[in-house]
């Protein structure tokens, strides 16, 4: 080997082994980069990109319930202000809802420059249609002066769907009785499984058989307001504990829970009337609009929605504690699952928000609009024994379904309602 050879090798050496070593630095910086980034714990897919989670662990079922349309002689018409979902699993889901409005659709925009510059009807960033501003009873509703037959009919109230949306029972009997159905559920320690619908406005609530071919018991006096033993005032939500206690938050007209033995027979009631919004004093409400137990400490958890909180008290009316849902919110619904995390769905901010019992915030996710999987004043809240969330919403004037998505968070999915155990 001569000279010159030598050299040349010995400089193609060198710039290899510069080139490798150049690899080896750039791996290692790579490796401590990705050892220091932040893991992202929230996000509901770990690892995912190009998501802001905007239905959070789920993902919408497409075309489920199946549309009031589908139904012979309802072509023309569509679902009203959903108030309540209920799952008793995935192939038995009640839906209530305040009769049906006009099938429509969307309106293209048309511009009111006499009424000012960039205005327009409908004004395109909304939902064009609040579903909620609807007929609530055969007697009529004081902001709504339709016609009955025209502009809404009071038909449907209480829907039963399949798992593909398909309406599998027929509860149209009842809607008569019925003037503004807020609540369905299920007492899920009753073997029969009797189905309760509290109607607001007709200030009484009912307990039919589980097929809905009967009324089993009426609580407090139909359409007669009051303030008493044997009267409720615009009632809104019940809840049981194990042994078949019940309480009842009452509610949009009364600012009291009324607490009532297995049997409905009164037996006391706590709160008095708020000041609000904001008004933090103990055991006073504004629409008391939630209640929920938990059986591990014998809390009850009530919603105080015009006061964006949620107060706690014992079994027997004593308060003990109390936590914001934010300024502003509007916490329209109050669910506690199995884990004992606490949800509510907020009709301010259009979430579905995540609390621990002590009200710490821990996690949130959903959009306001119309679309397929937003939220526009989520007002009911189920979880099937599958997994799958339903969601009613009363201004959008829908129930929707969500399932799980592949690789979701088990700790940001919702899980079945919380119940005691033996």
């Amino acid at each position: 080997m001569n000279r010159r050879t030598g050299g040349l090798l010995l400089a193609m050496t060198m710039t290899v082994a510069g080139f490798v070593a150049g690899i080896l630095r750039e791996k290692k910086i790579r490796s401590v980069e990705a050892q220091s980034k932040p893991t992202f714990s929230a996000a509901a897919i770990a690892g995912d990109k190009n998501t802001q989670d905007v239905w959070g662990p789920y993902e919408v079922v497409p075309d489920w319930p199946k549309p009031i349309t589908s139904l012979p002689g309802h072509e023309k018409w569509t679902w009203g202000a959903v108030e309540s979902v209920f799952a008793e699993s995935a192939n038995r889901v009640f839906i209530l809802e305040r009769g049906e409005l006009p099938a429509m659709k969307r309106p293209e925009e048309v511009p009111y420059p006499k009424v000012g510059p960039s205005i327009s009807f409908p004004v395109s960033q909304l939902p064009f249609r609040n579903a909620s501003v609807g007929p609530v009873t055969a007697a009529g509703n004081p902001v709504w002066d339709g016609k009955l037959g025209l502009d809404a009919r009071w038909e449907h109230c209480i829907v039963v769907v399949d798992a593909n949306g398909n309406m599998i029972e027929d509860w149209t009997k009842w809607d008569s009785i019925l003037k503004r159905p807020h609540y369905v559920t299920i007492n899920p320690y009753d073997p029969d499984k009797h189905v309760w619908v509290v109607d607001d406005q007709g200030h009484a609530i009912y307990e039919f058989t589980h097929d809905g071919k009967q009324l089993v018991k009426t609580l407090g006096t139909p359409n007669q307001p009051g303030n008493d033993e044997k009267h409720f005032n615009r009632p809104t939500f019940i809840n049981w504990l194990l042994d078949g206690t019940m309480f009842v938050t009452d509610g949009y007209g009364n600012t009291r829970v009324v607490k009532c033995d297995k049997d409905g027979k009164f037996m006391m009631t706590f709160g008095q009337p708020s000041n609000p919004p904001d008004d933090m004093r103990p055991s006073v409400f504004k629409d008391v609009h939630g209640v929920v137990f938990d059986p591990s400490t014998h809390r009850v958890f009530v919603t105080d929605r015009a006061d964006h909180r949620i107060e706690i008290f014992d079994e027997n009316g004593k308060f003990l504690d109390q936590w914001s849902t934010g300024k502003p919110s509007t916490p329209q619904f109050l669910y506690m699952a199995a884990d004992r995390s606490v949800w509510i769905a907020d009709g301010t901010t259009a979430k579905i928000i995540k609390f621990d019992l002590d009200g710490h915030y821990l996690y949130s996710w959903g959009s306001q609009g119309d679309w397929p999987g937003a939220l526009w004043n989520v007002h009911g809240m189920s979880v099937d024994p599958e997994g799958n969330l339903y969601l009613a919403e009363v201004n959008n004037g829908r129930a929707e379904k969500f399932r799980p998505r592949p690789g979701a968070n088990p700790a940001l999915l919702i899980g079945q309602r919380m119940r005691a155990t033996q």
